[in-house]
């Protein structure tokens, strides 16, 4: 995969973890110049990419020139597959598509629909900014050593500007998984709990009135654009909410009395 990759792209950046691989790798990839391979985890942690891989990315894209693209095309390990695809709409650059073979459970959830067994925070932070869709389910009879799971290949088309579109993409992010976190709860008790360290209860009911939403609704129920929605005026609440640090004035006239704390 890696050498037809070379033949077509500008340039190909290649992590591999395991260090026999990683050795047959190079011997294999021997005369690839364009080929840079990388020794180590993709993720420096569950919520962040290891950065070297990152750094390498925007350097090559920068050798290429200003119409270079990034790509991802993979085979992601199970286990690691969800925070990969999820990180990466968090960086800059962001993939412009992502081919990748996964678990074929992982590859419903991208593509699911509100109130299905499927549909979840991460369905709706994919569908929120991407296009996705299976290209092909591939039996364990096709892989060596043979898996207990089917897999799938899976298209995911990213949009950049409706990810300009949310102006705290990590905060946004943060809230999409907290209301998932009690899904089949009212919608009122699951914002409630979602923004208890930032809104009251007051706040949580005027958003949602102001918005039109039921609050016996489910969040399963919603779509990823009423989602979205609902983030938006929640994130937009919290700052309209946010107390207001008042300077203190600082005592420079000995003789005034009524020197002291600004707006009291």
């Amino acid at each position: 995969l890696t050498r037809l990759l070379a033949e077509q792209a500008g340039a190909v950046i290649s992590g591999e973890i395991d260090q026999h691989l990683f050795a047959l790798a190079t011997a294999e990839l021997e005369g690839c110049d364009n080929v840079e391979l990388i020794l180590g985890d993709a993720l420096k942690s569950k919520h962040t990419l290891k950065p070297e891989l990152m750094d390498a990315v925007r350097r090559k894209m920068t050798d290429i020139g200003p119409d270079a693209r990034f790509l991802l095309v993979a085979n992601l390990p199970y286990n690691v597959a969800t925070p990969i695809i999820s990180n990466l709409l968090h960086e800059t650059p962001m993939p412009a598509m992502m081919v990748v073979t996964i678990q074929k459970e992982l590859a419903d959830r991208l593509v699911a629909a509100p109130a299905t067994k499927d549909y979840g925070a991460l369905s709706v932070w994919v569908q929120t900014i991407c296009r996705s869709e299976t290209v092909r389910v591939l039996q364990p009879s096709v892989f060596w050593p043979r898996p207990n799971v089917q897999s799938a290949i899976v298209r995911i088309d990213t949009d950049p500007a409706k990810r300009a579109a949310i102006p705290d993409p990590k905060a946004f992010h943060e809230t999409l998984r907290a209301l998932f976190f009690h899904r089949r709860k009212f919608l009122r008790s699951v914002v409630i709990s979602a923004m208890k360290e930032r809104l009251d209860k007051a706040n949580v009911d005027r958003v949602l009135q102001q918005l039109g939403f039921d609050s016996q609704a489910r969040v399963e129920e919603l779509s990823p654009t009423e989602i979205s929605r609902l983030i938006e005026g929640l994130l937009l609440a919290t700052v309209a909410t946010a107390p207001v640090d008042r300077p203190v004035a600082e005592a420079t006239d000995t003789n005034n009395e009524e020197s002291g704390e600004a707006d009291s």
